[in-house]
């Protein structure tokens, strides 16, 4: 599974911005999505996942504010953020995993998402 991340950019504080990773070798259909992002000096953190059938969970610190989003058809997944704050300034990574595998083994480029004060 190749995997190709795009959309990011400048932002200012409040914003909304959408990235998307494409995938290619593979049909996502029984894939795992996660979107990972590491800011300047920080470790990478997972930001959300979405399951094959859909299900979401996002950590604490974008919860209510980002959304992911599948589109089978497209074999692509899509990070929404809104209400984008500084802290939010890193690169974002998605990734993929087999349903059942316990990491992710697909990862792609990661695309800079930089939200100014």
């Amino acid at each position: 599974v190749q995997l190709q991340a795009s959309g990011g950019g400048l932002v200012q504080t409040g914003g909304s911005l959408r990235v998307s990773c494409a995938a290619s070798g593979r049909v996502l259909t029984r894939y795992s999505l996660a979107w990972f992002r590491q800011a300047p000096g920080k470790e990478r953190e997972v930001v959300g996942a979405v399951t094959w059938t859909g299900f979401t969970d996002y950590a604490d610190s974008v919860k209510g504010r980002f959304s992911i989003s599948r589109d089978n058809s497209k074999n692509t997944v899509y990070l929404q953020m809104d209400g984008l704050k500084p802290e939010d300034t890193a690169v974002y990574f998605c990734a993929a995993k087999l349903t059942g595998s316990v990491r992710y083994d697909f990862w792609g480029q990661g695309t800079l998402v930089t939200v100014s004060s």
